[in-house]
Order: C-alpha cells, then structure tokens, then sequence
C-alpha cells in the first residue's frame, strides 16, 4: 500500500517550467511533503527510458529517515523543479554529478 501524503504544492499549482520531458527522478518527503529546498542532489544512471537518473534531498533527512522508501517517491523532474527552481541550471549535467548547496543562495557546488 501507499504512504498518502499531504503535498505542500497542489497540482494547479504545478506549472511547465523546464520546457521539454527531461524524465523522472527520486526525491524525498522533505521536499515535496515538508518544502524543504534541495540541499543536495545526486545524477545516476537511469533504470529505464523515463528515469534521469537524478536523486533530490533537503540535506536535513537522518539516516534512518533516508533508508525508509516510504519517504521516497518518484517525480517527474518539473514537479521538482516547481518546489525548487535553483535545479533547473544542472539538470543536463552527465551522470556521476553530486551537487550541494551553497548555503544561502540558489546555487549549487560540485562534491568531489
């Protein structure tokens, strides 16, 4: 069964943004449930045609609370892009990519 969540967006409230398909991806509670910005993602290789591989957390989940894929779920990458437009920029970047953010602004850094 399920988790049913409470969204902190609607979907009227869900708009085009990143002007072509660009796939689907995970993304954590925080996010879509909590409204947290993305703190940190992360680009793997897809699983199939619709994946992009991408991986989006706030960067304040646990351990535990990551481990947990009731926590998770998979989005099409404009619906995470509508709760946080500061990705948009590295959504091409190649698979292997980790990215973090600096803190304060909308802009993200490169992990090595």
């Amino acid at each position: 069964m399920f988790k049913e969540r409470k969204f902190k967006l609607t979907a009227a409230e869900i708009v085009p943004l990143l002007g072509r398909p660009m796939g689907s991806g995970f993304a954590s509670d925080h996010i879509t449930v909590k409204g947290l910005l993305v703190g940190f993602m992360c680009r793997d290789e897809a699983g199939n045609e619709v994946d992009s591989g991408w991986c989006f957390l706030s960067g304040t989940e646990s351990q535990v609370y990551a481990d947990d894929s009731d926590n998770w779920a998979i989005y099409d990458l404009n619906t995470i892009a509508n709760y946080d437009q500061a990705i948009i920029p590295y959504l091409d970047f190649p698979v292997g990519t980790e990215l973090e953010r600096i803190p304060g602004t909308n802009q993200f850094r490169r992990i090595k």
